[in-house]
């Protein structure tokens, strides 16, 4: 049906209850060349908008190949064309009436370049644009001729802004941008690397609140020590820092830029927008952030790595806990991180349990090893870098102990980095530990596989057999339970928290099923998401979904509250 159509639909329910605007759900429109279809109308004007799909035909479209050529290409792209249609749909709508009447508005996005539900570029050139519209009402009466101003002519105006008069120039920059982050990414592990931080860079953020890069940052200085150079598909050879596979110690006075550098390194593993001051920094895809939260769930955990012996008899090989303390906590998330196949740890010792991380020469004589069921991490951080190939990259400005373990040590100063790993090295040395001197105190243990039971993911709330939300980047609703999710710094933007309870979901649905384990049940995810995109996990209709990684899925899941696994003997 042509616009024509929508339009005598419209005036014709003009005036009567809101409920009648429930008749244009399912149909299908022609809107100036492009397909326009209702998948979901609110039922009153102060409920969540309607949520309208629009396809754009590629010869409309007119994408130049580039633009779409590879899957890397077409990501790049549909984030160019959602964030250019933000502003023009804003521009476009009309609010007149009450409550959310005239809305016309896309999902937003930050600073990097995601998989999003908000536009999709197919492989033809093609386009999705999935989109909220207020329908337009008079209290609770329909205001029909508003309504065919808003969805036939204003919603056409503000498509035609962005799709007809693409900045191609513009475009091609995002796109580059794009490709040539990927490409690094790919050089990272045949060259030793898990970062690369191209020199020019700008590190410091505006504030934790907004991820814009600082007014007159000081760009990156690399000292040629610390150098290497990588291959841009499109910037062509890339001078920048290298941080090495191992264990990497940043050190340096406060204030100095630590904690900028492993945020930087942190959420390198995405790729960020021209003009971030980060989209030539890359970090390897499965780099984790781990840090103490007391108070946090415990589910099944072994973390005999780290705590053994406790008093009582306790057991740590399948720990189960409401109230993890901060040690407790920490270890938690670095096994859960490695069941989720976390090649690297980043750590800042601000954010770390102290007794977790080091015990010193003073409180090992004081409390021999036998009385402390605490292994702390720096004796076996080597052990995970020889043995299980992890790398560790630590913010430390007081454990000077670190410099027995480390491979590498940067200093920040003034925001500059410095080699001071020979330096580093005279001064351990000349300060031997003695018997705080790290070791690990055997093998890593083996822990049983984590099997989620499927009745413990119960996603129903009331008479609501389904009812997930997320709260920004702070937590996610399941059910009854809120996880709180806030402390999972790799997570940037709030439709990841929506995809991670659509990916809750899924798992409620039959995903887990009582024998896959964890580490299977992300795989499965990821093959889906691999072969189909965010549609394999994002609920049908809604444009305001972003992909997030298998890890902070993960990290979701062993929050949740009412989780509970098989034991390992049923396990077995």
């Amino acid at each position: 049906m042509g616009f024509e159509a929508l339009e005598r639909e419209l005036i014709r329910i003009d005036g009567r209850p809101y409920g009648h605007y429930r008749d244009l759900r399912g149909r299908r429109y022609d809107l100036d060349g492009c397909e326009l279809r209702f998948e979901h109308v609110q039922g009153d004007p102060f409920a969540a908008p309607s949520r309208l799909r629009v396809d754009l035909p590629a010869a409309g479209l007119g994408l130049p190949g580039w633009a779409h050529a590879g899957r890397d290409a077409r990501r790049a792209c549909a984030d160019f064309l959602q964030r250019a249609l933000r502003p023009a749909l804003a521009q476009a709508a009309g609010g007149v009436g009450s409550g959310k009447s005239g809305l016309l508005e896309i999902a937003p996005a930050g600073q990097e370049v995601l998989e999003r539900t908000g536009v999709v570029v197919a492989a033809d050139g093609g386009a999705r644009v999935r989109l909220c519209a207020g329908l337009p009402a008079a209290g609770r009466r329909i205001l029909g001729h508003v309504a065919a101003d808003l969805l036939t002519r204003r919603l056409a105006s503000g498509l035609r802004a962005v799709t007809h008069a693409l900045d191609l120039d513009t475009l091609e920059e995002h796109v580059r941008a794009v490709e040539d982050q990927v490409a690094l990414r790919e050089q990272l592990a045949e060259r030793g690397l898990i970062a690369f931080l191209a020199e020019g860079s700008l590190l410091p953020r505006r504030s934790g609140a907004d991820p814009r890069p600082l007014p007159d940052a000081l760009p990156l200085q690399v000292p040629a020590d610390l150098a290497v150079e990588l291959e841009a598909p499109h910037a062509g050879t890339l001078r920048g820092l290298g941080i090495r596979a191992g264990v990497s110690l940043i050190v340096g006075g406060g204030y100095h830029g630590k904690s900028t550098l492993l945020q930087a390194l942190a959420l390198g593993v995405y790729d960020h927008l021209p003009g971030d001051g980060r989209e030539r920094c890359v970090s390897a895809a499965e780099l984790v952030s781990v840090r103490a939260e007391d108070g946090r769930s415990v589910r099944g955990v072994c973390l005999a790595p780290f705590i053994r012996d406790l008093p009582l008899g306790r057991e740590t090989a399948f720990f189960d806990t409401d109230d993890a303390s901060g040690s407790t906590s920490q270890a938690a998330a670095i096994v859960e991180a490695l069941e989720a196949g976390a090649t690297g740890l980043l750590i800042d010792e601000d954010t770390a349990a102290t007794n977790f991380m080091i015990r010193d020469a003073r409180m090992r004589r004081l409390v021999p090893g036998d009385g402390e069921p605490i292994t702390p991490y720096i004796d076996r951080v080597r052990q995970l870098w020889e043995s299980r190939g992890v790398s560790s990259v630590l913010v430390v400005g007081g454990a000077g102990d670190y410099l027995d373990v480390a491979d590498r040590v940067i200093q920040m100063q003034a925001y500059q980095p410095r080699n001071v790993t020979a330096r580093a090295r005279e001064v351990a040395d000349s300060l031997p530990l003695g018997v705080a001197a790290p070791r690990a105190p055997g093998e890593w243990p083996p822990g049983a596989r984590r099997i989620p039971l499927p009745e413990s993911l119960d996603p129903s709330r009331g008479r609501k057999p389904e009812r997930v939300r997320a709260v920004k980047t702070r937590s996610i609703e399941f059910g009854s339970e809120e996880i709180d999710v806030g402390t999972l710094y790799q997570l940037v933007d709030a439709g990841q928290c929506r995809m991670i309870g659509d990916a809750l979901l899924e798992l409620a649905r039959g995903l887990c099923d009582g024998r896959r384990d964890l580490a299977l049940i992300l795989e499965a995810l990821e093959a889906g998401l691999q072969a189909e995109g965010l549609e394999a996990v994002a609920e049908a209709g809604f444009g305001d979904r972003s992909r997030a990684r298998r890890f902070e899925v993960a990290a979701a899941l062993n929050r949740l509250r009412s989780l509970r696994l098989t034991p390992p003997a049923d396990a077995d």
